[in-house]
């Protein structure tokens, strides 16, 4: 079944993280998408992923549905102005591409190319319209389309940030410009999740729980620092701490699969995003503990 498909079926489903490489040497790129195919129901390709420049997000769901992988286009509003966004949306369209995750992005100065002029002509809501717009045969400006997309849209949202209003409003109107699923920021809190849960259940949407794989308690501790949204509890820190050195990135490995298994025994959500963060390779690991293989 297709990405839509398996998602709309019920079935627990599965998504993971390939993030194309900044440069042409697409060796190891290809390891990950061999690796995963067969295993997850679908991959992201990311879109300049941290506004770091990497190859082509088009161009690596391509070489993903050569590889056997359904990709999902993530495409963020950073790099391009609606023209090139709704270009870009008719070109991956063609080429076979049926599913997008609209982001706002991550802004430059978080990147590679500092000097860079961020565009952000729209944001996410507005993409999500511009592609329900061209699912229904005009461009953002009205015109007509010559042959529309048929695109399964998603959005991402924060369920652990605090505070967390802002947070539902954002999601509300995501479901109203077009959202059909979404995956969230990293959840470490299962409890707290519920709470989101019982909010985003009101709505006609699919929810797939962000995993982020915790490699040691110093990230843990940089994520709660540093990245809004997320926080990671202290019983979490201190058992990746008990754990040891040699010990740690399997700990971190058996949360992810730990909560996984929670995720979809007491059914909370409809499935789940892994983001590995260069780990790719273990993604398979993960869901064997969570008995997903």
């Amino acid at each position: 079944m297709s990405f839509r498909d398996t998602l709309n079926s019920g079935k627990f489903t599965v998504t993971a993280e390939i993030g194309p490489p900044k440069g042409t040497d697409i060796k190891e790129m290809l390891h990950h998408m061999e690796i995963l195919r067969g295993k997850i129901d679908a991959a992201n390709i990311t879109d300049n992923q941290s506004a770091v420049m990497r190859i082509s997000s088009i161009a690596v769901c391509k070489l993903a549905m050569e590889n056997g992988l359904e990709p999902i286009l993530q495409m963020t509003c950073r790099d391009r102005n609606r023209i090139g966004l709704q270009a870009d949306l008719l070109g991956a369209y063609v080429l076979g591409i049926r599913n997008v995750l609209c982001m706002t992005g991550d802004h430059v100065s978080a990147g590679d190319h500092k000097q860079a002029k961020p565009v952000y002509d729209v944001e996410s809501v507005q993409l999500l319209k511009i592609v329900d717009g061209m699912n229904n045969g005009k461009d953002m400006s009205g015109n007509d389309l010559k042959g529309a997309t048929d695109y399964f849209q998603g959005a991402v949202v924060t369920p652990e940030s605090n505070p967390i209003e802002p947070q539902l409003m954002k999601f509300e109107k995501k479901v109203n410009a077009g959202a059909k699923f979404f995956q969230t920021q990293a959840i470490y809190d299962i409890e707290k999740f519920k709470t989101f849960m019982a909010h985003a259940r009101r709505f006609n949407v699919k929810i797939m729980a962000g995993i982020v794989v915790l490699k040691s308690a110093g990230m843990a501790n940089f994520m709660n620092n540093f990245v809004p949204g997320i926080k990671v509890p202290q019983n979490l820190i201190d058992e990746l701490k008990a754990a040891g050195k040699e010990k740690v990135l399997d700990t971190g490995l058996n949360i992810a699969a730990r909560h996984i298994k929670q995720l979809k025994d007491e059914k909370i959500c409809d499935g789940v995003h892994i983001m590995a963060i260069g780990m790719e390779d273990k993604v398979p690991t993960i869901m064997e503990r969570a008995g997903l293989l």
